[in-house]
């Protein structure tokens, strides 16, 4: 009973607050005029989001950051390396998209065009964030093996561990990138991830800081659900890239720390379709210059076909959730 009041407890103050930041953030996105830019190939619908304030993940991730100082002054949980690990995660990458939308509005109606970060430059610096996890992950005593539990099977990958750990970073930021493409979508579906992932953190008794990475994902859980309140549809703010790739450093970082990193394809199993669909459709016009989608993401082939983006939402999260229950069926029964 003591875990579900602190999981309670841990939802329903990262919902309160970030609840009463929307109410402030937003008015300050438009104040100074951070407006999205759609691009003029989607459809109509899309083309009405324009001027939608952006970099709305700040809604969740000040909330997160403020309720985990809050019950850390209470003395509810304690500061351990796990936990800085997955806060420096969360925080980097939300910086990352912050750069990366800033510039974005910023050169928008000037002469160097509307792109942000290069992607040489964004490598550079998940790199650095890849390896600082790393030291200090090793430091600690991380084995650096590779886990299949299923097939009970534990692979020595030494310093190349690293590497597997910034693949999953940037494989994992990147899918949840490509799925805000919709009202909610993105924001939802990290719900029912983290939703997963926290009751597999309550079950790693093992790990250094479970309690306190179960209940970082609940807070998470509740400030997502305060956003919700602003980017559900119509939406009133947009995650940006500074959401985005927050939440997916986040969600990498959890898997990793808990060992569980390819029950991730499962949890986030339509983040993985989405990507999916889009590196098909690449390498289908590229190499047979045939579409294989009307549209990709796979959110806009359905818009293609003439769904609406509310039953598309939906339906994306009834699949999301019922992949998470499956991952948490598997991650902490079986």
């Amino acid at each position: 009973m003591l875990i579900l009041a602190k999981t309670v407890l841990a939802v329903m103050l990262g919902f309160i607050i970030s609840s009463i930041s929307g109410f402030i953030i937003i008015p300050i996105l438009k104040k100074l005029k951070f407006g999205q830019k759609i691009n003029s190939y989607l459809n109509e619908n899309h083309q009405k989001k324009s001027g939608v304030p952006t970099i709305g993940g700040l809604i969740f991730i000040i909330p997160t950051i403020i309720a985990l100082l809050l019950l850390l002054l209470r003395g509810s949980i304690t500061i351990t390396h796990n936990l800085i690990i997955l806060v420096f995660v969360f925080l980097g990458y939300g910086v990352i998209g912050f750069l990366d939308d800033y510039l974005k509005l910023k050169r928008k109606n000037s002469l160097s065009g509307s792109e942000g970060l290069t992607s040489i430059q964004k490598l550079i610096l998940q790199v650095i964030i890849a390896v600082v996890f790393y030291f200090i992950y090793r430091y600690y005593g991380g084995t650096g093996d590779l886990t299949f539990s299923f097939f009970g099977l534990n692979i020595p990958m030494g310093w190349a561990y690293g590497l597997f750990i910034l693949l999953v970073l940037v494989s994992t930021t990147n899918a949840v990138n490509i799925t805000d493409g919709l009202d909610g979508l993105a924001s939802g579906l990290s719900i029912f991830a983290f939703i997963a992932f926290g009751l597999i953190a309550w079950n790693t008794t093992w790990l250094a800081g479970y309690q306190e990475i179960a209940i970082f994902c609940f807070i998470l859980i509740g400030s997502l659900g305060g956003f919700l309140l602003f980017n559900s549809h119509p939406a009133k703010v947009i995650m940006g890239d500074t959401g985005s790739l927050a939440l997916g450093g986040a969600l990498a970082t959890v898997a990793v720390l808990t060992r569980h990193e390819f029950s991730l394809i499962l949890i986030g199993g339509v983040f993985v379709i989405e990507t999916l669909s889009s590196l098909i459709q690449v390498i289908a016009i590229r190499k047979f210059h045939k579409k294989v989608f009307k549209m990709a993401p796979l959110h806009h082939h359905f818009e293609k076909m003439g769904w609406c983006e509310t039953d598309i939402v939906r339906a994306f999260w009834a699949v999301g959730f019922i992949l998470a229950m499956l991952g948490i069926i598997y991650g902490v029964w079986l």
